[in-house]
């Protein structure tokens, strides 16, 4: 795609969790369309280096990497500052960070929840309160990656389906509180990766397919279209949260 045909040209997006998996592939669909990136990762050093090097490799000076752990509220405000240090904008924020692992409750420890209701929907909030001020000069948005549990709760997983239900309505509330100047959006996914750490209390993979409409994965890049979607076409959209599930949710 040559400049003349990327709209978001100049335009700056901020990722959470970016190295890897669905992060990674919403990082290469905005810098196709244009967008500059500041990417966030936590541990995933080399990976985050190597996506760097792949998309600069194409646009040269377009991608800012920020390595954080998200669970230290403080540093949240100094993610911000570097972003606006680096490029002077920030029209979008995707909270896509997060921690998954079971819980059940005779097990279920005071540090999972900390961390869980942490990276799920704390970090969130807080990163979304430090970033207002930037993406109310640019009308820009925010759109969180929720889950399909945050609706129908995953058996054993209490604390991470309590927290990405916090996650959706911090999207209404947001929304709310943001709007005219600055659209909230979220983004549930179903069965589009697998966990890499899926546990032993998972359902058997075949099953969980037999339950969507589609009989079939997604796949990570039907989830960056909509991100894509959210915020270069849906002008009048703020509120809502999309399903990608292939039809999961409709299984009784």
């Amino acid at each position: 795609m040559t400049k003349t045909q990327q709209p978001l040209a100049g335009k700056v997006a901020f990722i959470t969790g970016a190295a890897q998996r669905i992060g990674a592939e919403i990082a290469r669909t905005l810098h196709n369309n244009g967008m500059n990136l500041a990417l966030h990762y936590r541990d995933s050093t080399e990976a985050a280096r190597l996506l760097k090097q792949q998309l600069e490799a194409t646009r040269p000076h377009s991608v800012l990497l920020l390595q954080a752990d998200l669970n230290d509220t403080d540093a949240l405000p100094t993610l911000v500052n570097e972003i606006n240090t680096h490029y002077k904008r920030l029209d979008l924020l995707v909270n896509n960070a997060s921690s998954f692992y079971p819980t059940p409750l005779d097990t279920a420890q005071i540090d999972q929840w900390e961390d869980l209701i942490s990276t799920n929907m704390k970090a969130p909030f807080f990163l979304s309160q430090a970033a207002t001020p930037l993406l109310k000069k640019t009308r820009g948005c925010i759109i969180n990656l929720i889950d399909i549990h945050a609706e129908r709760p995953l058996k054993n997983h209490a604390i991470y389906s309590i927290a990405k239900a916090g996650n959706a309505m911090m999207v209404k509330s947001l929304a709310q509180e943001l709007g005219p100047g600055v659209r909230v959006n979220g983004i549930a996914p179903g069965a589009i990766l697998w966990p890499e750490q899926e546990g032993g209390q998972h359902q058997n993979r075949t099953d969980i397919l037999k339950k969507t409409a589609l009989k079939r994965m997604g796949r990570p890049e039907g989830v960056a279209k909509v991100v894509l979607f959210l915020f270069q076409d849906a002008d009048y959209i703020t509120g809502q949260i999309i399903t990608i599930d292939g039809g999961r949710t409709l299984q009784q």
